[in-house]
């Protein structure tokens, strides 16, 4: 009888992937479905000189993050406790690219910090932009000079966070600092210095913590999602809505709209407010 093993997935590639158990990383085959983050439980294989093996098993998930099609979901990383969006001002993180993926970590249950990167970089105009998410848990670093930089180290411990944001925000190089060894990367085919990691890989801070990176959640669609669940992430503009006159209040225009009062009052962000038009009217669009 094959001797099983419990341990997590670590990197996964396109036909396979790498599982760590008993501090042994051990390359195996995988179920449909399988992800980085995923508690499995695998069979050795006992004739070849490597370790390897297979999953038979795929433990419940406690959180799950998936890339919404037109047909299917596609899981792309399991047992998040956060959702961590960096945000830059070279480049530039817009208003619009935070809501998206706000709405999807109230979609997946995921908490969210919003993270400042290159705060070594002068710019007014990413003040202004945080302020509109200052409900929201906010730290600034500088992965470059190491500012703020035990901060971070003491939030992300007992937590498990996948890093969200442009290509050259600075995911690679937080990750190396958090984990203390460079990553390999691969530069981009542009030739213009930006890296990008080319597989889905958890690294483990400690025993408690752990980062994901992956590939995957650069640019997530989210006009397949509904309605409510648009709405449902923005918070502000949902609790507004509970108060509109009739169920069925589009937001626009319609007589006794909440929403609307509570723009008026600059209760609710005017961008916040555009966005979510925006969202929604790209779902009628689908």
């Amino acid at each position: 009888m094959k001797k099983v093993q419990t341990g997590t997935v670590i990197e996964f590639y396109t036909n396979s992937c790498l599982v760590e158990s008993d501090n042994q990383r051990i390359a195996c085959t995988g179920l449909k479905n399988v992800v980085v983050g995923d508690v499995v439980d695998i069979e050795l294989t006992q004739d070849t000189s490597k370790p390897s093996g297979k999953i038979t098993k795929i433990y419940p998930r406690n959180s799950i993050l998936k890339k919404i099609g037109p047909y299917k979901s596609k899981p792309l990383a399991s047992n998040i406790t956060h959702l961590c969006i960096l945000v830059t001002s070279k480049p530039k993180t817009t208003k619009e690219f935070i809501d998206k993926y706000l709405v999807l970590a109230s979609k997946f249950n995921l908490s969210v910090l919003l993270l400042n990167n290159k705060t070594d970089i002068e710019d007014n105009a990413i003040e202004e932009l945080l302020n509109t998410y200052k409900d929201y848990e906010i730290i600034r670093i500088s992965a470059k000079s190491g500012s703020n930089f035990q901060e971070l180290k003491k939030w992300i411990l007992g937590k498990s966070i996948i890093f969200v944001g442009n290509s050259g925000s600075g995911k690679s190089t937080i990750t190396s600092k958090l984990i203390g060894k460079d990553l390999k990367t691969n530069k981009l085919s542009n030739n213009q210095g930006v890296h990008t990691t080319s597989i889905s890989s958890l690294y483990k801070i400690d025993d408690v913590s752990s980062v994901i990176d992956s590939p995957g959640v650069r640019d997530i669609e989210i006009s397949y999602l509904s309605k409510e669940e648009i709405l449902t992430g923005f918070p502000e503009i949902f609790e507004a809505s509970k108060k509109c006159k009739y169920n069925n209040c589009n937001h626009l225009n319609n007589d006794d709209c909440e929403v609307i009062n509570s723009l008026k009052s600059n209760i609710i962000d005017s961008s916040r407010y555009q966005n979510y038009i925006k969202f929604i009217k790209n779902l009628e669009n689908v």
